[in-house]
């Protein structure tokens, strides 16, 4: 994602109006390697400006989405995170707490896919599951065998 200078100069040259609202989800969001959810990032943006609202929120990520400078990342149905992050990566997702992180897959191109069928697709997003490293120290290790044995 872009500077939060430089995202006001977009905006302004898209004819999207910039307010101190707008400015500050831009600041929130720079540097951001949290994935929030719409409802995360009101809420850190509330603390700094209350009075700020959800649905401006909302329309600035939509802003930001469709020029290109985050990813909106459905990961479960109704639960949308957003990466400023739009280098080519993907994500692994813990099953426990929910964190997600960018990781990179080298050689993506020489992945061997069947089943496509005639499909023709013009991307491709890997999600990693399991626990992160924080979850997989604190679980008990009899959970942690249960676990990985269901998950296969």
């Amino acid at each position: 994602m872009r500077s939060p200078a430089d995202l006001t100069a977009a905006f302004r040259q898209q004819g999207l109006k910039i307010t101190p609202q707008r400015q500050l989800i831009f600041r929130l969001l720079h540097g951001n390697e949290e994935h929030p959810s719409a409802e995360a990032l009101y809420e850190l943006a509330s603390a700094q400006m209350p009075g700020i609202s959800l649905r401006t929120v909302y329309q600035t990520l939509t802003d930001l989405a469709s020029m290109g400078e985050l990813q909106v990342l459905s990961l479960a149905p109704g639960a949308q995170r957003f990466d400023p992050n739009v280098t080519d990566h993907h994500h692994a997702r813990c099953n426990d707490c929910g964190q997600l992180r960018d990781v990179y897959v080298e050689r993506m191109l020489d992945i061997e896919v069947h089943g496509l069928d005639g499909f023709q697709p013009d991307g491709a997003a890997i999600v990693f599951t399991g626990l992160c490293d924080v979850c997989a120290t604190t679980r008990p290790s009899a959970d942690l065998h249960q676990h990985t044995n269901n998950s296969k």
